[in-house]
C-alpha cells in the first residue's frame, strides 16, 4: 500500500503551523530533505497559477459546462505558452540594461538602457497590435518607453538597497 509522506512548518511571522503531504510509494524511503523540497514546489506553481490569473484571465470563465470551461483553460494556456515562450527567445536580444550601480552616492546612468522583454510586456505588445486600431508604428515606441521606464526603476531600486 502507498502512503503519505508529511512535512511541517511554522511561519516566522505569524507563528502559524502548515503542513504538506507528499505521495510516497510503497516501499520507498523518502529522507526529510526530499519532503521539503517536494513542499517547497508548491509555492512555484501558486504563483505561476496566480499569474495566469493575473495576466491571461484564467479566472475569467463565467461558463457552466466542463467542455467550455476546458476550451477557456486551453485558450488561456495557449496564450501564456505563446508569450513566454516569444519572451524567452527574445531575452538575449532585447536585455540592454546599464550596469547595476556599484555605490549608494553614484550618478545615474544617461541612458539606463532596456529590461529583457517579460511575459507580461510581451501580453501587452501582442494585445496593442492584434487588438487596437492603433498604428503598429506607435507600438515599438510604446514598449521602448515602458522598458526604458522599468530599466530606470530597477537601477534606482538597486541603488537604494546598496543604502541599507
Amino acid at each position: 500500500m502507498d502512503s503519505l509522506g508529511g512535512a511541517g512548518e511554522r511561519g516566522a511571522r505569524t507563528g502559524e503551523l502548515a503542513f504538506h503531504y507528499c505521495y510516497q510509494p510503497q516501499g520507498q524511503r523518502t529522507s526529510v530533505t526530499t519532503l521539503i523540497r517536494a513542499a517547497g514546489l508548491r509555492w512555484p506553481v501558486e504563483e505561476d497559477f496566480e499569474f495566469g490569473k493575473d495576466q491571461f484571465g484564467l479566472d475569467q470563465c463565467q461558463a457552466r459546462l466542463y467542455t467550455a470551461i476546458r476550451r477557456h483553460t486551453v485558450l488561456v494556456m495557449a496564450a501564456l505558452a505563446v508569450c513566454a515562450v516569444a519572451a524567452a527567445q527574445l531575452r538575449a536580444r532585447t536585455d540592454t540594461q546599464a550596469p547595476p550601480p556599484t555605490t549608494p552616492d553614484q550618478a545615474p546612468p544617461p541612458h539606463p538602457g532596456l529590461i529583457p522583454l517579460t511575459v507580461p510586456e510581451t501580453r501587452r505588445l501582442l494585445n496593442r497590435l492584434l487588438h487596437r486600431p492603433t498604428p503598429p508604428e506607435h507600438a515599438h515606441p510604446w514598449a521602448t518607453w515602458r522598458r526604458r521606464h522599468q530599466a530606470r526603476s530597477r537601477w534606482f531600486h538597486q541603488r537604494t538597497r546598496l543604502n541599507r
